[in-house]
């Protein structure tokens, strides 16, 4: 039975999401209701789903207010080992 063999090709960091970036998507596109900074972040359907409930009746928002550093940190974290 013939040996295989495996070629690991090094992959590389994918960039890093600004958190800035993130929030100045959120401040400046409707207020943030339209959810461009879920689509920059990389989850469209949670940029869909604030697109078309304006940001969960602006609840949703509200929420990304506290938590979008932290999404931008568990994304690019994802990121860095080569996850989308």
């Amino acid at each position: 039975m013939p040996k295989t063999i495996q070629i690991q090709v090094p992959i590389a960091p994918l960039r890093s999401k600004s958190v800035f970036a993130a929030y100045f998507f959120m401040v400046f596109t409707f207020v943030g209701l339209a959810g461009m900074q879920h689509f920059y972040l990389g989850k469209y359907g949670r940029g869909i789903l604030w697109l078309v409930t304006w940001g969960l009746l602006g609840i949703g928002t509200f929420v990304d207010l506290f938590t979008l550093r932290s999404q931008t940190k568990s994304i690019n974290a994802r990121r860095a080992v080569g996850i989308r």
